[in-house]
């Protein structure tokens, strides 16, 4: 089994308890709790929030010597359905052209009230040949 490396980066708001943000593990990156706590877009609106945690991402891409089209997969966290229009128009803006497996859900509370939402993604890292692609397969 290969071994998973635990990691969180230093210009993040760092986790409450024994929390990672990201997971390493055969040539994928799984990204988890991102939001926009402790940056200049706390307790503003949904389209302020999504672009930090857009920012987030492509910071953590850059640092992992990737970029934003390995994006695999993102599961959006919201405290209302009502901003899913106002989430889907800004992360457009962000990763327009990058399309990617998506989830969106609808929760009670997150970590603060000042946060609308939070992200988890996936990526493949660059480069790993630990990966094995397989033909593309349709329907």
């Amino acid at each position: 089994m290969s071994k998973m490396e635990r990691r969180n980066y230093p210009h993040l708001a760092q986790p409450v308890g024994p929390y990672v943000q990201a997971v390493k593990h055969r040539g994928l990156l799984f990204l988890s709790g991102l939001t926009a706590l402790g940056s200049a877009a706390q307790g503003r609106s949904v389209t302020d929030q999504v672009a930090a945690i857009c920012d987030a991402i492509g910071n953590i891409a850059k640092s992992e010597r990737t970029d934003l089209s390995a994006l695999v997969k993102v599961t959006l966290f919201v405290t209302s359905l009502q901003f899913a229009s106002e989430l889907n128009a800004a992360w457009s803006e962000h990763f327009g052209g990058c399309s990617a497996m998506s989830s969106l859900m609808q929760v009670g509370k997150l970590v603060s009230p000042d946060v609308l939402v939070e992200a988890n993604a996936v990526l493949v890292l660059h480069g790993d040949t630990s990966l094995v692609a397989g033909p593309a397969r349709e329907g």
